[in-house]
């Protein structure tokens, strides 16, 4: 009788709730991390098994429950200290040898600034900044897991309820202009059908560059989400005079445009949305066939 697949996953936030979603479908089971009894409940009412999980609050005797685990999935992006996944628990991950799969998600942090040019894959690893740095440095370490992870570099995600659309609605939209600059996206489902592609066709330690074919200015974005609502677009904001917290001003610290070859030619992916167009215009549609 073939064995129940079984994912664990640390950090149940919006991409991989999506992706326990469509495992579910499948006859999985479920287990993963949060960090609140509240949101622990919400997870038990999904079929998903919880347990707590911070930097300080490890998960106790966590090699007993991944004894029928077939598959691990990190999500929880490191802090100041290091991944607080590895630091709590990275000997006990490297003690289970008979994990199918092991994923970890990462950004296109991990490149840092091309001037507008393009990266794939085998381009250096020059993180700009601190949060770069400290991603690259989790990357390394969960490629020293048995077996070795497979990194997804992911690049801005969006998706329902998480999409400019909402921002637009809300009022937080900015029309934040700075020629030339570019940032790659990702629809959450295509993030998804990538990480299930490569759970059914494992390459431990391979790389992959999560992003769809349009990288684009931020402005346009915005832009297009106030045309699909029929609003009035916020007025345009010169970057030097924007603004911005020093979180949201480092992400114009990179300019690149991120290469997706390998999702599509090692895993046979054929991205649902390929451009933010089609991805929110998909966002809005479903929204409109969504009860009240």
């Amino acid at each position: 009788m073939p064995v129940q697949p079984h994912l664990f996953c640390f950090g149940l936030g919006y991409s991989a709730l999506a992706l326990t979603e469509a495992l579910r479908a499948e006859g999985w089971r479920l287990s993963g991390t949060c960090r609140s009894a509240a949101k622990a409940e919400q997870l038990k009412a999904c079929g998903i098994t919880p347990h707590l999980f911070d930097r300080d609050h490890p998960v106790a005797d966590l090699a007993r429950h991944l004894q029928d685990v077939t598959h691990v999935l990190s999500s929880v992006p490191p802090d100041a200290a290091g991944d607080p996944v590895i630091d709590c628990h990275g000997a006990v991950l490297r003690q289970q040898q008979h994990l199918a799969w092991t994923g970890y998600l990462s950004t296109t942090g991990v490149y840092g600034d091309r001037q507008g040019g393009w990266v794939d894959e085998e381009s250096a690893l020059t993180p700009s900044g601190a949060r770069g740095r400290r991603r690259l440095d989790a990357e390394r370490q969960w490629l020293q897991m048995t077996p070795a992870a497979h990194l997804f570099r992911l690049a801005g995600i969006y998706g329902p309820g998480s999409s400019t659309l909402d921002s637009v609605r809300e009022g937080r939209a900015r029309n934040i202009v700075k020629p030339g600059q570019v940032f790659s996206r990702i629809h959450v489902a295509d993030i998804v059908q990538v990480v299930c592609a490569s759970i059914a066709q494992p390459h431990p330690g391979r790389a992959y560059n999560v992003c769809d074919d349009d990288a684009a200015q931020p402005a346009d974005v915005v832009l297009y989400a106030c045309e699909l609502l029929g609003v009035a677009p916020p007025p345009p904001v010169p970057f030097a005079e924007a603004e911005l917290s020093p979180m949201a001003r480092s992400f114009y610290d990179d300019n690149k445009r991120v290469r997706n070859d390998r999702i599509k030619q090692e895993l046979g992916v054929k991205l649902i949305y390929p451009d933010y167009r089609q991805g929110l215009t998909a966002i809005l549609a479903q929204e409109s066939k969504s009860p009240a």
